[in-house]
């Protein structure tokens, strides 16, 4: 079992606990991509995910691929997600 997890923030997250629950279902969402395509590396990548009024902001240790950020894109644009494409990479 993997247990170095990103830290999961949100802005506002005192007045509104549905962001954190939010990013918990982005966050396996994302996780299920990743372990679909075989992205063992993926999960040690991550440092943080944050919800900044509802742009999604995933901070990286190591830069990550293209189809790494797009399955964040994917995540949090889907109906688990915040419906946009508002996703920012900082790495």
């Amino acid at each position: 079992m993997f247990l170095d997890h990103p830290t999961i923030t949100a802005t506002n997250s005192q007045t509104e606990p549905d962001r954190i629950e939010r990013l918990d279902r982005v966050y396996g969402y994302a996780m299920a991509l990743a372990d679909t395509d075989g992205d063992a590396g993926f999960v040690e990548k991550l440092t943080q995910i944050h919800d900044h009024k509802g742009t999604l902001i995933v901070f990286w240790q190591a830069a990550p691929s293209e189809t790494q950020m797009r399955y964040w894109a994917n995540a949090w644009s889907s109906k688990v997600g915040d419906g946009t494409t508002a996703v920012v990479h900082e790495f």
